[in-house]
């Protein structure tokens, strides 16, 4: 057998160890989803349960501790995760992308990555993001000082906020000689001058906690600057960065989508005779494969090593569009298939169908994704997304 494909049965084999993995948590998600749900509460006995399966070292390297899990491997699991709870998955999710692309960043000897993925591998800390609310036009700022900046703002949507560690997040600079930049930083939570402001109460994904948080004159060494970048432009890092984040997490609606699917296919087992339920089963089920199509081309696209491409960045948008679309699509289907019982407050479809809405709040929105894939074909700048309107 070629070396090729023995990489390639490795990868499969591993792929369906940590799938399993996650699966085996299923039960214990799905318990306590509804609960969380309705209370609008941090799904911390279900995160406790993903971190003894030892699910959120997964990206870690295997010389340091970790199971060394590809792009495509972590999505995987978060996408079996989400069947299960989908607040459980993408809380997740947001920590298992950072852990990523620390990964990218230690395999290209970067400051700082070893020992990130270490304390994530051997003490189990929280990497939290705040990329999704920030990407190329953040919140705050920050001011030079001696040995490093002083950052002052308030970030929204962080998911994980009780249980993170260190926070990846961004800051605008403004430099006399380059202009308007941003920065990339990593600040501990315990750190003088951090607060979260516990006011995470929404239509759905109401277990992740996504509280803001706020940064009062808070000290950032140098040391912890990861990037100093052009602001409004998605650079050749933000590029790396959305090619391994936005697969992972348009895998989790995807998830949501199909335990929803799941459910009705159970309500119905005993009703296929009917031609109306057939139609929508059908439609449900090409809508869940075309957007798992979708899923497996953006992934084979970026690869388990990506580079700065900004076609990698349309690919990847391009995904989640379809995903978020077809998930609400898939969700919509469901309701109208269990019809009364899922109008209730507890049915996981009704909670499906709501978790999916808020796809569309990540970066880019489904009318942004196509202009900037237009632009790119066009080859129009893509530097100012945040200032795009339709005429």
């Amino acid at each position: 057998m070629m070396t090729h494909d023995l990489e390639q049965l490795d990868d499969t084999r591993r792929e369906s160890e940590l799938t399993a993995r996650a699966r085996a948590c299923g039960p214990v998600l799905a318990a306590r989803a509804g609960r969380h749900d309705r209370e609008g509460t941090w799904v911390d006995g279900s995160f406790d349960a993903i971190r003894q399966a030892g699910l959120l070292r997964i990206a870690v390297p295997t010389e340091l501790g970790g199971d060394g899990a590809t792009i495509r491997q972590v999505a995987m699991v978060q996408r079996e995760l989400a069947k299960h709870c989908g607040s459980t998955a993408l809380a997740s999710a947001m920590h298992q992308h950072v852990t990523a692309f620390t990964a990218w960043r230690y395999r290209r000897g970067l400051p700082g990555a070893e020992a990130t993925l270490r304390r994530i591998a051997d003490d189990g800390i929280v990497v939290v993001s705040t990329g999704g609310g920030d990407f190329t036009h953040p919140s705050g700022s920050a001011v030079p000082v001696d040995g490093g900046y002083r950052v002052t703002g308030r970030k929204s949507f962080v998911s994980q906020a009780p249980v993170g560690a260190v926070l990846s997040t961004m800051f605008t600079f403004e430099d006399a000689e380059r202009g308007r930049r941003v920065l990339n930083v990593a600040v501990p939570f315990g750190a003088d001058g951090v607060s979260i402001v516990e006011n995470w109460d929404t239509m759905g994904m109401r277990g992740t906690a996504s509280h803001d948080v706020v940064f009062d004159e808070v000290f950032v060494p140098d040391e912890r600057v990861l990037a100093d970048r052009p602001h409004g432009t998605i650079d050749g890092p933000l590029q790396v960065i959305s090619s391994i984040a936005f697969p992972v997490t348009s895998a989790v609606y995807l998830g949501i989508a199909e335990g929803a699917y799941r459910n009705v296919l159970e309500l119905y087992a005993d009703r296929v005779a009917d031609v109306t339920i057939q139609r929508r089963v059908g439609l449900m089920r090409h809508r869940l494969q075309v957007a798992s199509w979708a899923l497996d081309g953006a992934l084979t696209m970026v690869g388990d090593d990506p580079v700065p491409l900004m076609s990698n960045v349309v690919a990847v948008m391009a995904a989640k569009r379809e995903i978020v679309l077809a998930a609400a699509d898939v969700t919509e289907l469901a309701m109208e298939l269990g019809g009364a019982r899922t109008f209730r407050t507890g049915s996981p479809i009704e909670r499906a169908h709501r978790d999916v809405r808020a796809g569309r709040f990540h970066p880019f929105d489904p009318e942004t994704t196509l202009i900037h894939a237009g632009r790119s074909e066009l080859g129009l700048s893509n530097d100012q997304p945040a200032d795009w309107r339709l005429p």
